[in-house]
């Protein structure tokens, strides 16, 4: 029995047609590569990653805008707000107002409440004068948290700025009593300051400077507290040593505390100090603003590698040297531009000149070092070469060719020397 014969091999399907016979098919082009489909395919990836991560951010900041708000904020449960000491002060029977105006700050003080300042130094003269305004009169208490030396010449002239101090922890060192309760507190690592205004209480010293200073008023009855560091208000830090005991006392001597955060339209009026762009960016932005650097040069560097090298063009048309010197030529004739066609004429003549003589090309167009130079090489030394290479612009087109052919006498006389 013979094996069966193995059925014959398929023919190759035939090939359309791309053309006349013994033509090549077109190959693709470069601008095939160029159509909205194509860039779509190559950007659709960047563009998606995009679009999830600003959908994130938005949803983020979405979900916890009701709870964050800010620093020293009595309402944020952050590590740097303030909500409790707000709380605890709250179950001693102190009620916290959030008022964001100088105005209403001002109007809000009265002998049976506290008022703090979160950030003095940033209110204008018209602010500062308000605030200042209520501290004589109120009757009460006003607390300012680490003021400077602008706020100090506005709320408390008689006091100074000393420096900073370096410690975190410090010891009470007076007889104030709600100093000596607390003990040792974080009042340090901040602003120090000095007075000689007699009856102030000077708190928790450091270097011989105290971060703490109680000034009895000499109108109203009142005083007013400095508070050279914010710690003992923060979230994060309300639980060290007597932090919390100190900010109780200081806030919670009167039934009502106003506390003051200026809003961004009291910063708008052109009299606080300017601040960059940096510093004006919510905390919580820095690392989102970080994850989209870090995302854009990932994908800068995803995409250059999909670049490979360069290739050389062809030029569609070979322009010579003379053709593209004649059109300049023109161009200078078309706009009587003689100050610059003998600008640059002598400018080549000198660059070719200085090679001759040896000058350095530090010194190509310094009259001072080419001129004696050049004129070494001369037969007639006493020639005036100083109006030749760096004189005047030519009168007319007549006088620029002279000048024209002058330099190229001069430069064949300095090659054949």
């Amino acid at each position: 029995m013979t094996a069966p014969t193995p059925p014959p091999a398929a023919a190759p399907a035939p090939t359309p047609a791309t053309g006349t016979p013994g033509t090549p098919a077109p190959g693709p082009t470069a601008a095939a590569g160029a159509t909205p489909a194509a860039v779509w395919r190559r950007a659709r990836g960047f563009l998606i990653a995009l679009a999830i991560l600003l959908t994130a951010a938005i949803a983020l900041a979405a979900l916890s805008s009701g709870t964050h708000h800010g620093r020293l904020d009595p309402r944020s449960p952050d590590r740097e707000g303030s909500r409790a000491v707000a709380e605890l002060l709250r179950a001693r029977g102190v009620t916290t107002r959030v008022v964001t105006t100088a105005e209403e700050a001002a109007a809000a003080a009265g002998p049976g409440s506290t008022l703090l300042v979160t950030d003095p130094d940033l209110l204008g003269d018209h602010r500062l004068r308000a605030i200042r305004s209520a501290v004589d009169l109120s009757g009460g208490r006003t607390v300012l948290l680490t003021p400077g030396a602008t706020a100090l010449a506005g709320l408390a002239p008689a006091v100074h700025t000393a420096g900073r101090a370096h410690e975190r922890t410090l010891i009470p060192g007076c007889a104030l009593t709600a100093a000596a309760t607390a003990g040792r507190a974080d009042t340090g690592d901040g602003r120090r300051y000095s007075t000689t205004a007699p009856g102030v209480t000077a708190c928790y010293p450091s270097g011989g400077h105290p971060t703490v200073l109680v000034l009895p008023s000499t109108t109203s009855g009142g005083d007013t507290v400095l508070l050279g560091s914010e710690r003992i208000l923060l979230n994060e830090d309300l639980a060290r040593e007597g932090n919390a005991s100190l900010a109780l006392q200081l806030l919670g001597t009167r039934p009502d505390l106003v506390w003051y955060l200026p809003s961004v339209a009291e910063l708008q009026d052109g009299e606080t100090e300017e601040k960059s762009f940096l510093e004006l960016v919510p905390a919580g932005w820095h690392w989102a603003l970080l994850q989209l650097f870090f995302a854009a040069a990932v994908a800068a560097v995803w995409r250059a590698r999909r670049l490979g090298p360069l290739v050389t063009e062809r030029l569609p048309v070979a322009v010579r040297a003379s053709e593209a010197t004649e059109g300049r030529a023109r161009l200078y004739r078309k706009t009587a531009a003689r100050d610059r066609a003998a600008t640059v004429l002598r400018a080549a003549t000198r660059e070719r000149l200085a090679a001759l003589v040896g000058v350095p090309s530090a010194h190509t167009h310094d009259p001072a070092v080419l001129v004696p130079a050049v004129a070494a090489r001369l037969a007639d030394p006493g020639r005036d070469l100083t109006a030749l290479l760096f004189g005047t612009a030519p009168a007319g087109d007549a006088a620029l060719v002279v000048l024209a052919d002058h330099l190229d006498a001069l430069e064949r006389e300095v090659r054949t020397s």
